[in-house]
């Protein structure tokens, strides 16, 4: 069990949640503006059948207290080399004749899916380390493998616009780097 701060996370809790991205189109991940929790932004499309109500959403996966995070490719390095051209990049531009990965997708399914480990080494470092639970997760999509280490996730419906991060000219990181800098001398 994981018990963060007076919420529990037991294996079956996370393997429900981890279950809702299998299948799914993962379209961005990557470390929170302050960089102490991941985040995974996936679309769920659904059976367009109307008779079963089901409408596509994106939802927000967070990874709470993330020690470490990786991810690398599972692309073939015989199809990363046919897989430079930046017009591979724009999907558009895309056709039967091009050869390589299609970037501009911008997006990979999330297959096989999400993977716990158990009995973690990472985890149970850092479980010792902070006194609360920890869990590793290998996360499998078709394009990169994300290996996660955490104490909690959660997720969350959210609507279009939603942006992960949004470039400021004023906003914190600005003002703290601007005044953190050490002056250089000659």
């Amino acid at each position: 069990m994981s018990s963060v701060y007076g919420r529990v996370m037991d294996s079956a809790d996370l393997k429900s949640v981890l279950g809702e991205l299998f299948d799914n189109e993962l379209m961005f991940h990557g470390f929170t503006p302050y960089m102490r929790d991941y985040e995974m932004v996936v679309y769920q499309s659904v059976d367009p059948n109307p008779k079963y109500g089901l409408v596509p959403r994106h939802l927000r996966f967070l990874f709470r207290y993330c020690t470490e995070a990786t991810a690398r490719s599972r692309v073939r390095p015989d199809v990363w080399s046919r897989s430079l051209d930046d017009e591979l990049l724009r999907v558009r531009h895309v056709t039967c004749e091009s050869s390589g990965y299609t970037w501009g997708v911008e997006a990979q399914e999330i297959y096989p899916g999400a993977t716990v480990v158990e009995a973690s080494e990472r985890a149970a470092y850092w479980s010792d380390e902070l006194g609360i639970d920890f869990h590793e997760v290998v996360i499998e999509a078709n394009a990169q493998v994300i290996t996660l280490v955490f104490a909690e996730v959660t997720f969350t419906e959210v609507g279009a616009g939603y942006t992960p991060y949004t470039v400021e000219t004023a906003g914190h990181a600005e003002a703290y780097a601007s005044g953190s800098k050490v002056p250089l001398t000659r």
